[in-house]
């Protein structure tokens, strides 16, 4: 293999925008690429058909008594607009002050490729690894995975494994790594109030029947206390505590808060009460409001009552929560506080379960109930302290993967998260970015990880 640099270069040049069926053929370049150095470095690459993108499914088999891994990662890139706000072309990578800028540099291709080096320099050093590796590589993350959980039920016997190992979760700094030890899940949902059956002039029917943006506004704002918690009978009911050592590890990143607030570009905190900034986006959930928008959005002022209103709603859940719970308790209190005079339309959205993994030396941790999986993280430990100069964090990451908690779910998979983006990369913006030394060396991290699972 090449140098990985060009490689991600060669990479980030198939615009592979999973969203948008103009990009058809971006998907496609992208995954013969992969799929293309995976049999180069003699895997038996499958290409499984879905719905919608296919899966890139590729293995090295072995003894059955080998450990085995499987890799994550996703092919499939967020779209580039807004294009006037990026420096270079998003699909025509650049290196700027050791970073590669690019869409899809750091969301999910550049974190992809430190692995799959890695692999490469291991299998070259020792073609005879006592270590069986599938490669699990899909096109759909960005739009939530719907392949993903039938693909795993009708895969799951070759897919059975001692854990997971990927990289889609951050670091806050280029010298210090997080081991991502929880996800926060998922829910998303539309909702509608309707009022009368067309747009009504404000001055004509004004006071006489109730505007939807009213009902609306109302609506959205008794889901929350004034002190920023959700006000919904029985929505904090399954939350756990946190563990003492989550917070003692989240004390020794440290923080800045006014230096966050700067960063964020905003005055102020709004948390639940006895939390942080950096605890509420970890350890509580949430229940925002993603759009809101009805009546007239043009230039100057029409005067009207507008038939309708919407607004979208997410969730991201904690530990022991459920989507699916969480749903019913959200939309049953929406639907008991939609005002008379208004008609109710609930759109169901997506979600995801969040996930919880323990490392070992933790209490009731599940992880050292797993050999591999514990050699796993102290080798991941023990090689990132050496190559970053100080050892990783354990902290829980306030985003959503879903497919983690579909892997654990469906496979029993528990995963070892190794975060490689940082805040700078602007994931999911103009000018995402790769940091280029967190490449290299996460290459190396990888590596000694793999080497230090393979059988005794």
């Amino acid at each position: 293999m090449k140098d990985p640099v060009s490689v991600l270069k060669d990479y980030i040049r198939f615009p592979s925008v999973s969203a948008d069926t103009a990009f058809h053929d971006g998907m496609t370049g992208a995954r013969e690429f992969v799929s293309d150095l995976l049999a180069g470095a003699g895997f038996s690459v499958e290409t499984v058909e879905t719905p919608l993108h296919p899966i890139i499914l590729a293995t090295r088999g072995g003894d059955p008594s080998w450990p085995h891994v499987v890799i994550y990662g996703h092919y499939d890139v967020q779209p580039p607009d807004p294009l006037d706000l990026w420096k270079s072309p998003p699909f025509e990578p650049e290196v700027r002050d050791g970073r590669l800028y690019g869409r899809g540099a750091a969301d999910n291709k550049g974190p992809l490729l430190v692995h799959l080096s890695a692999v490469l320099r291991l299998l070259e050093e020792q073609p005879e690894l006592p270590l069986r590796i599938t490669f699990l590589v899909e096109g759909e993350e960005e739009i939530g995975s719907p392949s993903f959980q039938p693909f795993l039920e009708k895969y799951r016997d070759r897919l059975r494994a001692d854990f997971v190992f990927l990289s889609d979760t951050g670091s806050p700094r280029e010298d210090q790594i997080v081991i991502t030890t929880g996800l926060r899940g998922i829910l998303t949902f539309e909702i509608e109030i309707t009022g009368p059956r067309g747009d009504l002039h404000s001055g004509i029917h004004g006071g006489a029947i109730l505007n939807p943006i009213q009902a609306m506004a109302d609506l959205c704002a008794s889901l929350h206390d004034p002190d920023g918690r959700v006000n919904v009978l029985g929505f904090y009911d399954d939350v756990l505590d946190v563990e003492p050592w989550e917070r003692e590890q989240l004390a020794m990143l440290g923080g800045d808060e006014k230096a966050y607030a700067e960063f964020l570009g905003v005055s102020g905190f709004h948390t639940p009460p006895g939390f942080s900034p950096f605890e509420a986006v970890r350890f509580q959930p949430t229940l925002e409001f993603n759009g809101i928008g009805g009546g007239y959005q043009g230039e100057g002022s029409k005067t009207i009552i507008p038939a309708r209103a919407f607004a979208k709603i997410s969730c991201r859940l904690v530990p022991n929560q459920t989507p699916e719970k969480i749903a019913d308790l959200v939309m049953k209190t929406i639907r008991e506080r939609t005002p008379a005079g208004v008609k109710l339309d609930i759109k169901p959205g997506h979600g995801g379960s969040p996930y919880l993994v323990v490392p070992p030396r933790r209490p009731n941790t599940p992880a050292g109930q797993n050999p591999v999986l514990a050699r796993a993280f102290d080798a991941a430990e023990a090689a990132i302290t050496r190559s970053f100069g100080k050892p990783p964090l354990y902290l829980r990451e306030g985003g959503s993967v879903p497919i983690i908690a579909k892997l654990q779910s469906v496979l029993g998979l528990d995963s070892l998260m190794i975060g490689l983006f940082l805040p700078e990369d602007n994931l999911h913006a103009p000018n995402e970015s790769f940091h280029l030394g967190v490449m290299e060396r996460g290459i190396e991290v990888s590596k000694t990880v793999l080497e230090g699972i393979a059988a005794r």
